[in-house]
């Protein structure tokens, strides 16, 4: 079994053969992880002073560490102006090899410290706006501490070609009928209400809805439970706002410039929204946890799968 220096240099090597314009020089010259450790510090701290921090040497210690590295690839690593050093298009593709090489490091420590296999890789995970801001957050500021070799792509959408097209791995959606070629799980229901702020209700007299400021999602979703409801019962309403996602909507409302359907795991304490009434009867969807087939082969997607069906949490809902 390689070990992880050996899995990083097998990596590092193969990306030197992808790109002999940029390496030629490169391929002279054995580098090893504190060459790649100096880089990656002069970068991230832009000074050689604060690169010395980061690496508990002295400045003169990375001055000729740079100096030496720079002779032994033939190639400027680094351009010296007035805000620091510069790194060279060179010395940032070693940077990012080299926080890959960290990034194993840690997973190793992490798996010795723990005595067990670490969940480590890289999910993509994609949602609505809204249902990041509301649900995913919060959920994953519980779960996501305990994983740090686990690595998450984070994409806003508001349809399911993203999993079908295999730019996903997992999706959290509000919908009553799922692809039938995804698999997953129900984890509630999601109901909406009509809302305003407070500043808002202050200011106008709440007589028929059909005379407030509507703030309204446009036509990005022709088919959301709120533009249906809104169809049925206030056909004639003329609408003030148009927003292309519903955390916008939900902005729109918080600022005092009108009145909108909401879902109500945006209603919560602090959240500057005031329900004019009842639940919309009859126009609730469906939260649902979602991913593709060939996905529950791993490790890593089932790990994150499971935590959010674990602590994603809408109003009403016992967590398990």
């Amino acid at each position: 079994m390689l070990s992880p220096g050996a899995h990083y240099r097998l990596a590092f090597t193969q990306s030197i053969l992808a790109m002999p314009h940029m390496f030629n020089a490169v391929t002279h010259y054995r580098m090893d992880y504190p060459d790649l450790s100096l880089i990656l510090a002069l970068v991230r701290g832009g000074t050689l002073a604060r690169a010395a921090g980061l690496l508990r040497v002295d400045v003169s210690t990375v001055f000729r560490a740079v100096r030496r590295l720079e002779a032994a690839l033939g190639q400027t690593l680094f351009e010296k102006s007035r805000a620091g050093y510069l790194p060279t298009t060179l010395a940032t593709t070693l940077a990012e090899q080299a926080e890959r090489a960290e990034q194993a490091l840690d997973a190793a420590r992490i798996g010795v410290e723990q005595g067990g296999e670490v969940i480590s890789g890289t999910v993509r995970l994609t949602c609505t706006d809204s249902v990041l801001q509301g649900l995913l957050l919060p959920a994953l500021g519980q779960f996501m501490p305990d994983y740090p070799a686990l690595t998450l792509e984070l994409s806003t959408s508001n349809d399911f070609a993203n999993l079908s097209r295999r730019d996903a791995d997992v999706a959290l959606r509000l919908t009553t009928t799922p692809p039938e070629h995804l698999v997953g799980r129900c984890l509630g229901t999601v109901s909406y209400r009509i809302c305003a702020s407070a500043r808002y209700v202050q200011q106008h007299a709440m007589g028929e809805l059909a005379d407030l400021a509507w703030i309204a999602p446009d036509d990005f979703l022709p088919d959301h439970p709120t533009v249906a409801w809104r169809r049925q019962h206030l056909p004639g309403v003329v609408l003030s706002y148009r927003c292309n996602s519903m955390l916008s909507v939900a902005e729109l409302v918080r600022a005092g410039l009108g009145v909108a359907a909401l879902p109500d795991y945006l209603l919560g304490d602090g959240q500057g929204l005031l329900p004019l009434g009842p639940a919309l009867a009859g126009h609730d969807t469906a939260l649902w946890l979602l991913t593709r087939p060939d996905c529950r082969a791993l490790r890593s997607v089932v790990t994150l799968f499971d935590e959010l069906g674990r602590h994603v949490s809408l109003p009403g809902r016992t967590q398990t």
